[in-house]
């Protein structure tokens, strides 16, 4: 992974036009090209960028005609050479608790195949999953998305909701004996032009408590070294990423600034299919207006300068790895004449602390946390 990757954006919600941009600038930039949950499409493949390929509620690519998951299907679809590897999502922070609608009137038959859902019709992703119900079956899903893929990383996206949640899964993993690779944390500040306004700006924890809570959990029970932690939510310039870093993530995804990248106007009619700059249309002649070629040069340029400017302000603080970032790094004013760190001001867990003696701080929600269910009691 590089330090900054392309976010989770199907086709779909996207055009093919936009998915060639990105894939192409990946490829350009050597970094990484998450699908998002409408699965591969031929746009994906042609220009043989780096391929995350996420699996949502809906299956979509890897379904079978009742919507269940379809493993002959995957194991096809993620032995190709492009996908690097595969991941599963729970949540997004734009919509957190609930599924996702392509309208009817987007479902061309292009879409239709490679969702594997009637075409012309409202193709909805269910708000939870039908492969698993619990924490130990969420963990038990994900080793078996690894199998079927041939050993290729498999983890898991989610916007927290609960700390109880997270500890269930980290008590999940101790018991089943196996990890996810990764583990991406989506804030409550990422956006789409499709989501309900309410959840968008209401629902989910954001980035920066969601990564703490997770990065926190991981290491509390000695799992933090076996599973990287990727940030995404509004991650735009070098100091996003500098700051996410330092606040436990080993990398971060970007959707919002990809689609500006791209020519994105922010006209928030995506839903609609008249994107006025081919970003988010279905209609081919509307599609014409994002040029491949200079788009995709633009995500590649983006990227690697945005890159540079995270770099050069960890070479600032006298910082040779970006392993080296550390929350005592990050300072925030909290009066007109008082600042303090994060070390300071947010509470971090020595490795395997939950283990041994959860503080108190922790120790009710580490009790209540249960790896049979996701329902807090």
């Amino acid at each position: 992974m590089s330090l900054l990757n392309v976010s989770a954006m199907s086709f779909g919600a996207l055009s093919p036009n936009a998915v060639r941009a990105l894939n192409r600038g990946a490829e350009l930039g050597g970094f990484a090209h998450d699908t998002g949950e409408g699965g591969i499409s031929p746009y994906h493949l042609e220009n043989n960028g780096d391929l995350i390929w996420e699996v949502g509620s809906g299956y979509f690519g890897t379904r079978t005609d009742d919507g269940r998951f379809d493993p002959d299907q995957f194991a096809q679809q993620s032995s190709r050479e492009q996908v690097k590897c595969v991941s599963l999502k729970l949540s997004q922070g734009a919509k957190p608790g609930i599924g996702g609608v392509l309208p009817a009137a987007k479902v061309t038959a292009e879409i239709a195949r490679a969702r594997g859902v009637p075409e012309g019709e409202k193709c909805v992703s269910p708000a939870a999953h039908s492969a698993f119900s619990t924490p130990t079956e969420l963990i038990e899903f994900i080793a078996r998305m690894r199998e079927l893929s041939g050993g290729k990383p498999a983890g898991f996206k989610l916007c927290v909701g609960s700390r109880i949640d997270v500890l269930a899964i980290c008590k999940a993993i101790k018991e089943v004996g196996t990890a996810p690779d990764f583990i991406i944390v989506d804030g409550s500040e990422g956006g789409t032009g499709a989501a309900p306004l309410e959840f968008e700006d209401h629902m989910g924890t954001p980035l920066t408590d969601g990564l703490l809570t997770v990065h926190n959990a991981l290491v509390g029970t000695g799992l933090r070294d076996q599973i990287r932690i990727g940030a995404s939510g509004k991650v735009a310039a070098g100091n996003d990423i500098v700051k996410r870093l330092a606040q436990g993530a080993d990398y971060t995804n970007s959707a919002r600034a990809m689609m500006m990248a791209v020519g994105c106007i922010q006209a928030q009619i995506c839903h609609t299919g008249l994107c006025p700059v081919g970003v988010t249309t279905q209609d081919p002649k509307r599609q014409r207006a994002l040029h491949v070629g200079d788009k995709s040069e633009r995500v590649q340029n983006y990227q690697k300068a945005t890159v540079d400017q995270a770099v050069q302000i960890m070479a600032s603080l006298g910082v040779s790895d970006p392993r080296d970032l550390r929350p005592e790094f990050l300072q925030r004013n909290i009066a007109r004449n008082e600042h303090r760190s994060y070390a300071e001001l947010y509470e971090w867990l020595q490795p395997g602390e939950l283990l041994a003696q959860a503080p108190e701080s922790w120790a009710t929600d580490w009790a209540r946390a249960d790896s049979g269910t996701f329902r807090r009691a």
